[in-house]
């Protein structure tokens, strides 16, 4: 197998956004928020073309002070966005946000680069940028999701343990989702990636595996842990301390 991988030319990239296209014409059509869609996907075009520049610096870096700045990013970020679905955002929402996703993910990423991996140095960007990115993501999806159902649930008069039950189990429909499909109906971009760059597809396996396990983890403790928090705060909003009715 090559190991060398085909660069993407310029044109290449063009052809790549064409579905996408298709999709903010129909949302156009339809009235179903396109200028979100186009927004998101400048963003995104922005984002992972300065990133790829600022990675190669990142990887080639020796202090871990710069590698836990970058994660401190990553994690106020992912916070941030968890919390953007909401009606009537507060700072609170934001740290539980915060907590959630740091208290899921930073655990998770440590028990993988530590103790699956063995990651030499611990702090070795090669290894824990690109994995908290996709477990902070995760946890993200799955504390945005949990958020807005039991934000939901909640409007509606639902009491506590019902709304909970009901967000953590929509905020784990995508990653269980995935479990159902994965090298059945798909092949996971870790693992194709490694597939293409000529890893062997048992090797490859394994780290897909690793890395279904540590964001299934990830999303469900965040998520479970960021309903605790707001059920927390809601409380301690409310002159009944024993439920809340709106946030």
């Amino acid at each position: 197998m090559d190991p060398v991988l085909t660069v993407i030319s310029v044109q290449g990239l063009i052809f790549a956004i064409l579905p996408v296209a298709a999709v903010i014409v129909i949302m156009l059509a339809w009235s179903a928020g396109a200028r979100t869609a186009i927004y998101a996907t400048l963003r995104m075009l922005v984002q992972l073309l300065l990133i790829g520049y600022v990675l190669v610096y990142i990887f080639e870096t020796e202090q871990p002070a710069f590698v836990l700045a970058v994660l401190l990013v990553m994690l106020g970020a992912a916070s941030w966005i968890a919390v953007r679905p909401l009606q009537n955002k507060s700072p609170q929402m934001y740290l539980n946000s915060l907590g959630a996703i740091a208290v899921g993910g930073i655990l998770t990423l440590a028990l993988v680069t530590q103790v699956v991996i063995g990651v030499e140095p611990w702090f070795s960007p090669r290894y824990v940028v690109p994995l908290s990115g996709m477990i902070f993501a995760g946890s993200m999806n799955a504390v945005s999701l949990a958020a807005e159902r039991f934000q939901s649930e909640r409007n509606r008069g639902a009491p506590y343990e019902k709304a909970r039950r009901i967000a953590l189990h929509a905020a784990l429909i995508p990653i269980t989702n995935t479990l159902f499909a994965v090298g059945l109906v798909a092949l996971p971009g870790m693992m194709t990636g490694q597939i293409l760059s000529g890893v062997s597809p048992l090797v490859a396996a394994k780290y897909q595996i690793v890395v279904m396990t540590m964001l299934f983890g990830a999303s469900g403790i965040s998520a479970a842990l960021y309903l605790v928090l707001a059920n927390r705060s809601l409380r301690h909003a409310s002159a009944d301390p024993d439920a809340t009715k709106a946030w």
